[in-house]
């Protein structure tokens, strides 16, 4: 209900052959650029604040440009970003623009290899200057490095410290800008190793120059880069000499997928995108390996290389449930057990009363959970129809079957999303009546005061829109029940490796919890956890406990579910409402591959993931509780 800020994403595409073939296969020699373009538009919902691009012109020649960037900000990035290289050409006459020489000369973004990026802040850090790629520049082309990712790095503290030692003055603190930096020093280790070799040789001058690009070794920059960074991560790249890389996080919680054929080497942060851009079958699509590289040399040898051995198996379920395109055939039937398995609880919700219930979901991402709630009371009420024929005991008359055969699922499009909430009201009051009108809702949908209205969402985080909007504007079809439901688990815990919730107090699960341990006096509890958080503080990061969970282990799920509902209900609502929220097993069983579930459990992949959530307690009551 309330959008979550969330992982970026990332394009790459790389030409194996020269632009004069897609000239004469395609018709145009802007193929690759062509293809950047559809590839980030198709991972649009991925990043909204920003979005860039970078490209390079292989083998160009000595005193040319050959490394090219442009980057925006706001919702219409890509199209800024692709208007502006487009209106580069616009000098260039007909004949130049139909003369392969020039064009891969001297035209920009005219090249074999590009990069692009959406963005999302996990930081709140804004502008331009944070928007990928991050570029690191040098006369030498094998010494320039471009960087974008799908991350956010956990122990950046750490990383930083380790460029201090080294002498460094990084001008930026943030993950993208440290790597950067840290990648571009082993990179430049890497061609300066290359140098001494060359000159052993006896190359000088340009000779020395091709030795250095066609021995770059980026897997040796890999490994002695990433093994330093603790977080979920695909991180992109390429160099001044046309080196490219993806490399994604040992842990494997953020995903990357990857084609090649003769003709491309492409990757994106979703399938369905590759599949759509290049009209090509599921199968033809290879995911990359946790702590495994995508690499392809500057001659377009491509090869895959395991860079740090696998640390865990925590493949994100959010990126199933909420994040990706529902279009990916996994992840459509994903979402669509997710909501069949909460047919018992719904029933149970709605005291098995089908026959006066009306079924609805939260537009639009809420959408293909619905659809598998849908079949799971529709399988449902099949096997009653069977059990009331076999009862009967006779063969039944037209009446009977009738009576039985008419028992349906009652579906209906309750909510619509009407408006986006506009900032220019800053009022409190006046601020929440907008709110109260983002949603609708379908009038004579249901039969007042007699049918409950069972409507699903993919999660509940905040709680705001509940409150302000959906359950105010639910409440003016008078059902008989609210029934909300959940296909996501109840989101108990912060996230750092990409995805825009970072403090406990904006869930209102944990609201809930801390609600109930003060109602029931037992705010000595909370105390405790605070005292047990600050000792895991004083030990190394690898040996911390997450004391955060002690937080829910006095209360059980539809403890908790009821505060909820008291916290957040409407004045003047008093129509009965319930939750209804997915399990962890539920959530495993649906989505078995992708076990990262540290949102619900508080069971973090990775050491620094930990120690953020602890410390995310500790500034909650020193902050918040303690001054309340």
């Amino acid at each position: 209900m309330e959008p979550l800020k969330h992982e970026c994403g990332v394009a790459m595409i790389r030409l194996l052959k020269p632009l004069e073939y897609y000239q004469n296969k395609y018709g145009t020699w802007r193929y690759a650029m062509n293809k950047l373009y559809l590839m980030m538009e198709k991972q649009h919902n991925r990043g909204q604040e920003g979005a860039g691009m970078a490209c390079i012109k292989l083998n160009s020649e000595p005193g040319h440009e050959h490394m090219f960037r442009e980057r925006a900000e706001g919702k219409n990035a890509i199209t800024e970003i692709f208007g502006i290289v487009n209106k580069k050409f616009d000098d260039a006459t007909p004949e130049q623009l139909s003369d392969m020489n020039f064009i891969k000369k001297d035209l920009p973004f005219a090249g074999e290899l590009y990069m692009g990026h959406l963005r999302y802040s996990t930081t709140g850090k804004k502008g331009l200057a944070y928007v990928h790629p991050f570029m690191r520049r040098n006369n030498w082309r094998a010494k320039n490095l471009c960087l974008c990712g799908n991350f956010n790095m956990t122990n950046v503290e750490e990383i930083f410290d380790k460029l201090v030692q080294q002498g460094q003055c990084p001008r930026i603190y943030s993950d993208t800008y440290l790597m950067l930096e840290f990648m571009g020093h082993r990179l430049d280790r890497e061609v300066e190793r290359n140098y001494v070799e060359a000159k052993a040789k006896g190359l000088e001058n340009m000779d020395i120059t091709h030795y250095i690009e066609n021995h770059v070794n980026m897997s040796n920059v890999l490994k002695t880069t990433m093994t330093d960074f603790d977080g979920g991560y695909v991180v992109c790249g390429f160099t001044g000499s046309g080196e490219m890389f993806s490399m994604r996080d040992p842990w494997g919680i953020r995903p990357a997928f990857y084609f090649k054929n003769d003709e491309i080497v492409v990757l994106a942060s979703e399938r369905p995108v590759l599949q759509t851009t290049f009209d090509l079958e599921y199968h033809d699509i290879q995911e990359l390996k946790p702590g495994e590289a995508l690499l392809v040399k500057r001659d377009g040898e491509c090869s895959l290389e395991q860079i740090i051995e696998q640390r865990g198996n925590s493949a994100c379920s959010f990126e199933r449930i909420y994040f990706s395109r529902g279009s990916d055939s996994d992840i459509y039937k994903e979402r669509k057990k997710l909501g069949e398995q909460l047919t018992p609880a719904v029933l149970k919700a709605i005291d098995n009363d089908i026959d006066h219930t009306v079924f609805s979901f939260i537009p639009n991402t809420a959408e293909v959970a619905y659809y598998g709630l849908i079949q799971g009371f529709k399988n449902h009420v099949h096997h009653k129809k069977i059990a009331a024929i076999q009862a009967l005991g006779h063969i039944p008359t037209e009446d009977e079957l009738d009576a039985i055969l008419s028992q349906s699922v009652r579906v209906e499009k309750v909510a619509w999303k009407d408006i986006k909430l506009r900032t220019f009201i800053t009022e409190g009051e006046s601020r929440n009546d907008l709110a109260s009108h983002v949603y609708d809702v379908t009038y004579g949908s249901l039969v007042p005061y007699q049918d409950n209205l069972v409507v699903i969402d993919d999660s509940i985080v905040r709680g705001t829109t509940l409150k302000e909007s959906i359950l105010r504007i639910l409440d003016r079809l008078h059902p008989k029940k609210i029934v909300i439901v959940s296909s996501a688990p109840q989101i108990r815990y912060p996230d750092y490796y990409g995805i825009d919730m970072s403090c406990l107090e904006e869930f209102c699960v944990f609201r809930a919890a801390i609600q109930l341990l003060k109602d029931d006096d037992r705010e000595q509890y909370i105390n405790a956890v605070y005292r047990a958080c600050l000792d895991e503080l004083t030990k190394p990061v690898k040996e911390m406990r997450n004391c955060v969970r002690d937080i829910y282990e006095p209360y059980t799920v539809d403890q908790i579910n009821n505060k909820i509902v008291e916290m957040l209900r409407p004045q003047g609502v008093d129509t009965p409402i319930e939750l209804v929220y997915q399990s962890i097993d539920g959530l495993h069983q649906a989505i078995p591959e992708h076990r990262g579930d540290w949102y619900f459990t508080g069971k973090f992949p990775t050491p620094n993931g930990t120690k953020l959530c602890i410390q995310a307690f500790v500034s909650y009551m020193e902050k918040v509780y303690l001054h309340q």
